[in-house]
């Protein structure tokens, strides 16, 4: 079972982010990922949002990088680990305008992206933008089509739908990637039917892990239904973590302990099928983040890929 990360710094919902991040800046991002990088961490992921409603910025914050430029730079300050968008709001923009930025970035970074893809929850957002927040099922449902097309090896993508229709425009660079994983994020019945039947892989939005078995055979019985038996990577959010003993309040649903307790305790997703698990570090400072990450991967990772 292989494990990453989403930054933390880049995003600053209150439901997560600790307070030494209010201050924090690249540099802080920078070492997080080059720490994730050099701990066999297999990806490193950036969340989206484009403006924050007064309505929602309290609880939310209106801090939210841009994931395209975010992982571009990091990226630059990285070798090995790969770059996840968890999830990126591709309805709010043109498939053609974000192809030409995610195909630039995979080329960039030696193909190194994964795009995760949701349907968005901010209504504000939308209107703004001039896109029917009711209807960014469909929306979200056309662009992943899109994106197929103008993300595949095709300098001339041809796309002809009821939203979008392109044909004849060139856009290069191509992706270093021969097919760009597409992971599709929700846990909403629409999402998990559109994981299941369009993306490759899933990203469950804050399921517990005992809501997990139930939606894991939905996607299987919708995958057989359909006979489509390519790879497809299912993924989870685990619990928030801290390596050790702490000897401060982490909270009472965090997870703390040795490795082989916190390894036991995750391979319980392994056994429901889950391929890949994210993960999170409770932390005061960015040194003691990098504590976690490098704990985290030379001790409880290697039991969790074993086999």
């Amino acid at each position: 079972m292989r494990y990453g990360m989403q930054l933390p710094v880049q995003s600053q919902s209150t439901l997560y982010s600790e307070t030494w991040e209010a201050d924090a800046g690249p540099e802080d991002l920078r070492e997080i990922a080059r720490a994730a990088d050099r701990a066999g961490f297999e990806y490193i992921a950036c969340c989206d949002h484009i403006a924050v409603p007064h309505r929602l910025a309290a609880a939310m914050s209106t801090v939210w990088y841009d994931p395209v430029a975010t992982l571009a730079f990091l990226a630059a300050a990285t070798g090995r680990v790969r770059l996840l968008t968890h999830v990126a709001v591709v309805g709010l923009r043109h498939p053609l305008l974000s192809a030409k930025q995610y195909a630039t970035l995979d080329h960039l970074s030696g193909g190194r992206l994964i795009l995760g893809v949701g349907a968005g929850h901010v209504a504000e957002e939308f209107e703004a933008l001039g896109v029917d927040f009711r209807r960014r099922g469909a929306v979200l449902d056309e662009c992943v089509d899109a994106l197929r097309a103008a993300l595949g090896p095709e300098e001339y993508p041809e796309h002809h739908g009821k939203l979008y229709d392109f044909a004849g425009l060139g856009q290069r660079p191509r992706p270093a990637q021969p097919r760009v994983p597409l992971w599709v994020g929700g846990s909403s019945p629409a999402a998990v039917r559109r994981a299941a039947l369009k993306g490759d892989g899933w990203l469950p939005q804050g399921d517990p892990r005992e809501r997990l078995p139930a939606q894991l055979e939905r996607i299987r019985d919708l995958r057989r239904r359909e006979k489509l038996d390519g790879p497809f990577t299912v993924g989870a959010i685990a619990e928030p973590l801290y390596v050790g003993a702490p000897a401060w309040d982490v909270g009472r649903r965090t997870l703390t302990g040795g490795p082989h307790e916190l390894a036991e305790s995750l391979r319980a997703y392994r056994a429901m099928g889950v391929d890949q698990i994210q993960v999170r570090f409770r932390s005061r400072s960015r040194a003691e983040a990098v504590d976690q990450i490098a704990a985290f991967g030379a001790e409880v990772g290697p039991l969790l890929t074993e086999e």
